[in-house]
């Protein structure tokens, strides 16, 4: 692991140095519960006045090294699942009544998918054929009635009349991302990956072929309810910007207005098996590399919020956990690890109107959390283009704006060259996105904002008291720090039970200040400023 001198990135990567996370609000995160939660990542939505539909994916971790290990069919996601998150209600459904070239593709792993109307199509995909006794990268695009399949599905009825699909080579495609800017779409990146994982390379073992696309490839989808059709199709090849795949594509509304989406970091490089740190703007009339910016601390897909307000001109992008080269340690020092670890940051990127790009660290999900997981905005949420979310016009003081769904939780950062399939799984935990004005970053329990510590200062400004509320009992960290998000001291660090503390700390050598006292207990976090 290397260590890097912050000064090097005051340009463009700062933590906790925003008193808000997204305009005047803050980021809350709220665990909900939610029985015959289905354990996805890497699948696909789509929704319907509220209800989930949700597609494809896998059901285990992180895939395994060994090529007989990795992506067992065994672990393909074979159900359609509907959820309504506000009941707390799941049904199921399976897949294997569709046609077969169809059911396999739609248990493939990280395709393309978007939804338009009441439509969601789902594109490419990898995973095991059966019919070409291989693992393959799927040439179809699948048609999803969304409405007509919750219902369906709910009912218990034949999905057949609400599942259509094409066949088309250049459709096959996984790890791409899938816009749609008026009536075009953009497939940007990914790759075409035919046999078993082997990281030993493509010619040791069984053996296989990948290729990415290196492209964007723009086509309309002609599709009357009954016949689909590619049409106006297009590619532009860039074999050193867009040879990148497993990335977030994000939608974006640019400083002038112009709407599209932003290929934010990927992998991998050509040189070595390290990710791309820079980004690619999108939109109408081409691409462009973003200049002077380089993406930090999320590099992988993971759940992501975006967020635009037209009044200050300001384009956000929230990233919750995932994988990430650099991160924070328990310093403050900004760490490098090449093997890209699990992470659990909560990252920001802000677009301002001059163009410019800045990333900061907000806060932290609960664990290893966020890889290859969604976020699915709520359905009432005002939005600007494509699921961007219009923060001008938020009215009231707390927004649902919408949930983090499945993805990977690891139990250690560093797991992949010591994976044997129990140190990570598919998730069922779901977390409701509150988007609150003067409340502090952090996670709730159950349906009550958590606010796990409060702090009285001493009329003579020489002791700070702090109170704790704590749920489980368990070891518990209480930092001190500066307005930068940089540790000062640690106050407290040893086991307490359950219930109530009250810890006095001596400030008699602090100097006067804004100060934060950072909680981390368990899955419990908190912080609260005070001024010295």
């Amino acid at each position: 692991m290397r260590f890097l001198a912050p000064l090097l990135f005051t340009l463009l990567l700062v933590q906790h140095a925003a008193a808000q996370d997204l305009g005047d609000r803050r980021v809350v995160l709220q665990e909900i519960a939610i029985p015959g939660m289905p354990s996805l990542q890497s699948f696909a939505w789509g929704q319907h006045e509220g209800e989930w539909l949700l597609v494809g994916g896998r059901t285990d971790g992180l895939h395994r090294r060994q090529p007989f290990a990795a992506f067992l069919a065994a672990d393909n996601n074979t159900m359609a699942y509907v959820v309504n998150p506000a009941l707390g209600q799941v049904w199921s459904a399976a897949l294997n009544t569709l046609p077969t070239a169809q059911f396999e593709q739609l248990q493939s792993t990280n395709p393309e998918f978007g939804q338009r109307g009441d439509v969601l199509y789902v594109l490419g995909g990898y995973g095991y054929s059966a019919t070409a006794n291989d693992h393959i990268t799927h040439p179809l695009m699948s048609a999803i009635n969304v409405p007509g399949a919750i219902t369906a599905i709910k009912a218990g009825q034949s999905l057949v009349p609400h599942f259509r699909y094409l066949v088309d080579d250049r459709l096959a495609v996984t790890g791409g991302g899938l816009g749609l800017i008026d009536e075009d779409f953009l497939l940007v990146g990914g790759q075409r990956f035919t046999g078993r994982y082997n990281p030993m390379g493509p010619d040791f073992g069984p053996g296989f072929i990948q290729e990415y696309t290196n492209a964007i490839r723009r086509f309309r989808i002609s599709d009357d309810g009954t016949a689909l059709a590619l049409t106006n199709y297009a590619e532009t090849v860039d074999t050193a910007n867009l040879h990148r795949r497993d990335y977030n594509l994000v939608p974006q509304v640019f400083p002038n207005g112009a709407n599209g989406y932003t290929a934010f970091s990927g992998v991998f490089q050509y040189a070595e098996d390290i990710p791309w740190l820079n980004a690619v703007d999108v939109d109408a009339s081409g691409y462009t590399v973003v200049p002077d910016f380089e993406q930090l601390l999320d590099q992988y897909h993971t759940a992501h919020l975006p967020a635009y307000s037209n009044a200050a001109n300001t384009m956000h992008t929230i990233f919750f956990g995932g994988i990430g080269r650099y991160y924070f340690d328990e310093n403050g020092q900004l760490s490098d690890d090449v093997n890209v670890p699990f992470v659990n940051t909560i990252s920001r990127v802000t677009r301002s109107g001059s163009g410019a790009m800045q990333e900061t660290a907000i806060g932290h999900m609960p664990a290893l959390l966020g890889s290859s997981a969604e976020f699915i905005r709520a359905a009432d949420v005002a939005t600007s283009f494509d699921d961007i979310i219009d923060l001008d016009q938020l009215m009231e003081d707390t927004v649902v704006a919408g949930h983090i769904v499945g993805g990977i939780e690891s139990s250690a950062a560093n797991i992949f060259f010591t994976n044997t399939g129990t140190q990570s799984d598919a998730t069922t935990r779901t977390f409701k996105v509150l988007l609150v004005r003067d409340t502090n970053n952090g996670i709730a329990a159950g349906e009550e904002a958590l606010e796990p510590l409060s702090t009285t200062l001493s009329p003579d400004g020489q002791v700070l008291t702090t109170t704790l509320e704590l749920r489980n009992s368990g070891m518990v960290h209480l930092s001190l720090l500066d307005t930068n998000g940089r540790v000062v001291s640690t106050l407290f660090e040893a086991r307490l039970p359950a219930g109530n503390h009250s810890l006095q700390h001596s400030l008699k050598d602090l100097a006067a200040g804004v100060y934060v006292v950072e909680l981390w207990a368990g899955e419990q976090h908190g912080s609260v400023r005070f001024v010295r």
